[in-house]
């Protein structure tokens, strides 16, 4: 099977959308200026800091590594290297003087094997044969120039379905749906096989609890994980059920199904607004306006840029000078009231999420900013952690 041919639909939508936005394309350019003068020393970082791992030294992990490439039908010279953590993780990076470098921390080659190692390389190897480095998504928001609100939601959008695709290549290589959702579940919960006896179908009723009408999230998750740049583990390990189950994967399920069944995952974990026509939906979007102007109003003055910034995210002429900020101000707890009464758990993080996407869209926050922000979390009854996560966020495939 093509690997072309299982990359999720939204994820090639979205991320063909993104290439074609006007910063996206600067960013790049930016990028390819920089190239043309040399190495960007990614290979020389990993040198210095972690331990390349030749096949003498790990014949096993680069058996399974020729196994991936030959299943994804890839063609580049790879290095892997492992660092020192206890913390279970694994990273792909652009490909530097035609060579592709994936890395592995010391714990996950030490709790992985088998069929859920081949999926973690095959995930890694997944957002190289994506192209997913081709939306430099870690220097759009570190960058001088920070993207506008709307492009900022746009790429954690984006980022979710790019993990949906990344997970197919990596089921595709490991070919065992039991091993693949043991692998999610040691990511998930940093624990090893010596702590636990796994059960597929008890990871998987995480999800079937999910109320879709109530929109409530999966028991005993995180709240702060509902809306990470990767979907919540036990939705990918369902989303990979429906894979097995299409035609993709020998099953019966269309591939058009497979795709709306995808999205209907996807929502549970990221209910709209931005569209709907909802009560709920209306009274979400009169609390992202009123708290956007709040946040940029919070040091009592509203600059030119920040006007941009709102009306790139509201819509051109959506401030005019006319506009009553001390009124929205003061209609600030209402509208939070008004929420927190109509909208459940999930959706009123997704609300807080938007609006502190706005408020870091120019690369920081104030004192000020935050204590609005914090204001709006309280009064939602949101953790206030959740608006640090936020707020610190960085979105990089890995």
């Amino acid at each position: 099977m093509n690997a072309e041919k299982i990359r999720c639909v939204n994820d090639k939508k979205l991320f063909d959308a993104l290439k074609e936005n006007a910063d996206v394309k600067r960013v790049n350019e930016q990028i390819a200026k920089m190239e043309e003068k040399g190495p960007t020393g990614i290979r020389r970082r990993l040198l210095a800091t972690s331990v390349r791992l030749s096949r003498r030294m790990a014949k096993d992990v680069h058996h399974m590594a020729d196994e991936c490439i030959e299943k994804l039908e890839m063609d580049i010279p790879l290095e892997l290297y492992v660092f020192s953590s206890p913390q279970f993780n694994a990273a792909c990076f652009k490909p530097e003087e035609g060579r592709l470098f994936v890395m592995f921390s010391s714990s996950l080659l030490e709790a992985f094997e088998g069929s859920e190692l081949r999926f973690v390389m095959g995930h890694e190897f997944g957002h190289h044969v994506y192209r997913h480095h081709d939306v430099p998504i870690g220097y759009l928001l570190r960058g001088q120039s920070r993207p506008s609100p709307k492009l900022a939601l746009d790429l954690f959008a984006w980022s979710r379905y790019a993990e949906i695709s990344a997970d197919r290549a990596g089921a595709h290589c490991a070919n065992d749906l039991h091993g693949i959702a043991k692998a999610l579940f040691k990511l998930a919960s940093g624990l090893s096989d010596k702590l636990i006896e796994f059960s597929l179908d008890d990871f998987l009723q995480q999800v079937d609890e999910m109320q879709v009408e109530d929109a409530q999230p999966g028991q005993g998750a995180p709240k702060e994980d509902w809306f990470s740049t990767h979907p919540f583990s036990p939705l990918r390990v369902k989303a990979l059920k429906f894979f097995e189950d299409s035609e993709l994967a020998n099953g019966s399920m269309s591939s058009e199904e497979l795709e709306v069944s995808v999205q209907g995952l996807m929502a549970l974990m990221e209910p709209s607004y931005l569209e709907g026509r909802t009560d709920t939906a209306e009274a979400m979007r009169r609390l992202l306006f009123a708290g956007s102007i709040a946040v940029a109003d919070a040091n009592g003055h509203i600059s030119e840029e920040e006007v941009k910034l709102f009306e790139q995210f509201f819509g051109e002429g959506s401030y005019v000078e006319s506009l009553n900020v001390e009124k929205l101000r003061r209609d600030l707890p209402e509208r939070i009231e008004t929420v927190l009464q109509q909208a459940s758990e999930p959706q009123r993080m997704q609300v807080l999420r938007d609006l502190c996407i706005v408020a870091k869209a120019e690369g920081h926050t104030t004192d000020e900013e935050r204590a609005v922000l914090d204001e709006v979390a309280v009064g939602l009854q949101v953790p206030r952690v959740f608006v640090s996560q936020v707020l610190n966020s960085d979105l990089e495939p890995d």
